[in-house]
């Protein structure tokens, strides 16, 4: 019996091959192309967290700022100007009437001068317009000094009171007058310059500028792309590996979506209502020059407006709880998207390659 040759495997039937091949190249692109959604993701997540987080912070540290720097800073300059005036009044008025020879006629006269010397003390720690303010507040001290002196020649008694000449006196007045509102660099005009640019740097502070539109440009266009991004991912894998949800991808759609609109909602609510603190403000400093043609009555219009723009700034900003917030939820969606990409891809592809 003649041996016969041994018989070659059959080749594959061309239908097999045809889907063999078709599964190895269809495998192949989907893990291509969700690696590709898994560093666009990364991207678009560390991006559009960051920004959303600098912007938002900004908006918080200008409420903050103008609470515990602005406010106080613009409120120690109208009462340093409103108490100088006064003073001034009431020395003039206790040598008009008489009395600056009597004992504790001026009195009513340093305890107003107190107050602004103490107003210019604390302008010198809490002034908020830098060196320009020091160049204007330094010179401060040597023109109180020299008009306390002119004020206390006019109004305090002298031992032998019949020296105590009238013409000298007004003469006093008039040279503490002068140092009190020359133009430029009398007193009053340095405080209302100094006003003029303190409140200048709180809008600048509170106003949404090109670089606050920018910031918030950059972090909504990248969590949409993001929101785009995890969203094809899920189609994908529901479309090319079978599977109808990932848990990690669906939880960073829904976290990107809501990170999209609350910060920029709250960060709108605060500006707005920073600009109507810096608008009590401005009104505030208004009075203080303006709004009444007796310094006593704007002393007290400043006393009673004081209290309404303090409760108003406090309700300006918001609790930490809210920043730490959206920061975990900045965290979670540049963690979420990568989790549910990596957990496919290796459950998948990566450890049947290897």
């Amino acid at each position: 019996m003649t041996d016969r040759p041994p018989m070659s495997p059959a080749p594959p039937a061309p239908g097999r091959l045809r889907r063999w091949w078709h599964a190895r190249r269809t495998g192949s692109r989907t893990r291509h192309l969700l690696e590709r959604h898994l560093a666009l993701a990364l991207v678009l997540s560390l991006v559009g967290a960051g920004t959303l987080l600098v912007s938002y912070r900004a908006a918080d540290r200008a409420a903050y700022e103008l609470r515990t720097a602005s406010e106080p800073a613009v409120v120690d300059v109208a009462s340093t100007r409103l108490a100088l005036l006064r003073s001034y009044d009431e020395a003039y008025d206790s040598v008009d009437s008489g009395l600056a020879p009597v004992v504790d006629a001026g009195e009513e006269y340093r305890a107003q001068w107190a107050v602004a010397f103490q107003g210019h003390a604390r302008l010198a720690r809490n002034q908020i317009d830098g060196s320009r303010g020091r160049a204007i507040i330094e010179p401060l001290y040597g023109l109180m000094g020299a008009y306390a002196q002119s004020v206390n020649l006019a109004t305090t008694r002298q031992v032998d009171s019949t020296r105590a000449d009238e013409l000298l006196r007004r003469q006093r007045l008039r040279e503490a007058h002068y140092v009190l509102q020359r133009p430029v660099t009398g007193m009053v005009s340095r405080l209302d310059l100094l006003q003029t640019n303190q409140l200048e740097k709180v809008e600048a502070d509170v106003s949404f500028g090109p670089g606050r539109y920018a910031g918030w440009a950059v972090a909504e266009l990248a969590l949409v792309a993001l929101f785009v991004t995890v969203l094809s991912a899920l189609r994908v894998l529901r479309r090319r590996c079978g599977r109808r949800y990932e848990p990690s991808l669906v939880a960073a759609l829904l976290l990107t979506a809501a990170l999209a609109v609350l910060p920029l909602w709250a960060a709108v609510v605060t500006h707005h209502r920073l600009d109507d603190s810096y608008q009590s403000l401005r009104a505030l400093a208004t009075d203080a020059v303006s709004a009444s043609p007796r310094v006593e009555d704007a002393q007290q219009t400043l006393a009673d407006r004081i209290p309404r723009v303090h409760a108003g700034l406090a309700d300006d900003g918001r609790p930490p709880w809210v920043y730490y917030s959206f920061l975990t939820g900045g965290v979670l969606i540049c963690v979420l998207p990568v989790a549910g990409c990596v957990r496919r891809l290796n459950a998948d592809y990566w450890r049947a390659a290897g």
